[in-house]
């Protein structure tokens, strides 16, 4: 079966079993939660990653408090359910033509935004093309560069033509990032949108506070009276705020406090295998990792087992300096897994010249829980190859603006995307680094070519084999040091019920206010 699914498979999958695993105090699965869906109170989430330069621009979307926030207000064309199956949302249904270059989106009637105007066309197509503009600071500018014309239709059908095909197209309008806002609106943190919860207040990098929108469209959903999101960057921090009741869910656990914090009554730890991958990443335009050599030494140098062991505590699997895990269905399993080899690394410093060269790692735990550990594990397995790593700590606020792709080497975390493609060429493509989000500032005429044959071909078997070679290429060649994927580690209160979970990104791919209820 084709990886890129009709839209009638699509739609008869949704009932598919999710990813999540729900843990209880002996570390075992329990069964999922079979209670109706309840209605009222207020729930508080705590979330790890903030900024006081948040904000509800579409356009700027880059911590986990804000990707939640968006969620609660706003709404995007399709909806990525559990298994990462398609779910109408704001589009009740999409075609694609035979040539995979255009696609048709026919909307839902009557659903209207907060400030009561009624979402039409002309609304879908201002929001697509906010991220399609020469000065948009968008990531999604690269996964979009393909759109040649974007069209309204009829007042409920949005007509998109590619400029080559793409049969996973639709993926794209699922991205979190991509949420639907009236046509012309600018005032982004006023929150104007047609989710289930109405923005009330919104203190950027601190908390936000949100009401149930009587008048949501979509049915079964959005069960919480008021939902509010604070910031709450220590995860000792977050982890007590949980345990003594003054929130009842958080993200990003600490992997070495995890199964002491499952054995607490009342606790409950979700553990979701997904596509998140917790890296090094080197700018390769900068000295002295413009030095392929020295990337790859890099790689050789860091012993990923004890990586796995004490930073996450095992809730992960081993990376092997790619971004595609195995819960992408083109994963290469087959290429040669890069180990810990400290004289091959050395000797590959000495080729190139730089083996009295001292490398600054900046890091701070923004990225991911552990981060500063693991920049300091790193430290202690390159001195075994004679590579003199200094860790740098940076302060939490700013580090993905002040940090993240300005310093040459740096910690990074992705959680993956919806498709190969869409991860590849978010990170990898010539594209991304035209709109900042290609962090290594690394691309090849190889993998460009192989990104595009590979977005049209519909032969399954060729396509696989062209996203093995692009992994190949990043994995020989690229500036990231992928040690890890990391299983998303949240935690919440047993009061807290959930039906089958996404595992897309953590908190249930960021909708667990609209999915989430009080089970008592």
């Amino acid at each position: 079966m084709n990886h890129y699914f009709t839209r009638r498979s699509l739609l008869a999958g949704a009932g598919a079993i999710g990813a999540g695993a729900l843990l209880g105090a002996n570390g075992l699965p329990m069964p999922a939660y079979a209670s109706t869906p309840k209605s009222g109170g207020t729930f508080r989430i705590g979330t790890s990653d903030s900024s006081l330069s948040d904000s509800l621009d579409p356009q700027l979307i880059e911590t986990r408090f804000i990707s939640m926030l968006q969620m609660q207000v706003r709404n995007c064309l399709i909806e990525a359910g559990p298994n990462g199956v398609l779910q109408p949302e704001l589009a009740e249904s999409w075609e694609a033509a035979a040539d995979q270059k255009t696609w048709v989106f026919k909307l839902r009637k009557g659903v209207e935004f907060h400030n009561g105007r009624t979402l039409t066309a002309a609304d879908v197509v201002y929001s697509v093309n906010l991220h399609r503009g020469d000065d948009t600071k968008s990531s999604n500018k690269a996964l979009l560069a393909h759109i040649e014309e974007i069209s309204a239709t009829s007042p409920h059908e949005v007509t998109i033509k590619l400029s080559a095909p793409d049969a996973g197209f639709a993926h794209l309008m699922s991205i979190e990032w991509m949420p639907i806002i009236p046509e012309g609106d600018t005032d982004y943190n006023a929150g104007n949108g047609t989710g289930g919860y109405i923005l009330d207040s919104f203190e950027p990098g601190t908390k936000s506070v949100a009401t149930r929108n009587p008048n949501y469209w979509k049915e079964g959903r959005a069960h919480f009276d008021s939902v509010e999101i604070l910031a709450i960057a220590d995860v000792t921090a977050r982890t007590t705020a949980l345990r003594t009741g003054q929130i009842h869910a958080m993200n990003f656990v600490d992997p070495k406090t995890a199964r002491l914090l499952s054995r607490q009554p009342g606790i409950d730890l979700i553990q979701t295998p997904g596509k998140a991958h917790y890296a090094f990443a080197m700018r390769t335009d900068t000295d002295p990792y413009t030095d392929v050599k020295v990337r790859q030494a890099l790689k050789y140098a860091i012993d990923r087992e004890d990586v796995l062991q004490k930073i996450l505590g095992g809730y992960g699997s081993i990376g092997n300096d790619h971004p595609i895990s195995t819960a992408y269905p083109n994963c290469n399993a087959n290429l040669e897994q890069h180990a810990y080899d400290p004289e091959k690394a050395r000797a590959l410093m000495k080729e190139a010249g730089a083996e009295d060269v001292t490398v600054k790692l900046h890091v701070s735990d923004t990225p991911f829980t552990g981060a500063v550990d693991m920049a300091q594990l790193f430290s202690e397995h390159a001195a075994a190859a004679g590579i003199n790593i200094e860790v740098v700590r940076e302060p939490e606020d700013g580090y993905w603006s002040s940090v993240w792709s300005v310093k040459p080497f740096f910690a990074t975390r992705w959680s993956g995307r919806v498709t190969e493609d869409a991860m590849l060429s978010s990170a990898y493509s010539e594209a991304a680094i035209a709109s900042g989000w290609n962090e290594t500032k690394w691309s090849t005429e190889r993998l460009e070519a192989i990104l595009s044959e590979a977005r049209g071909e519909g032969d399954a078997e060729r396509r696989e084999a062209l996203y093995h070679e692009a992994q190949a290429i990043i994995h020989n060649d690229g500036g990231i040091v992928v040690p890890v994927f990391a299983d998303f580690i949240d935690a919440k209160t047993s009061n807290v019920a959930h039906g089958e979970l996404s595992n897309g990104w953590d908190m249930d791919g960021l909708r667990c206010s609209e999915r989430w209820w009080f089970d008592s």
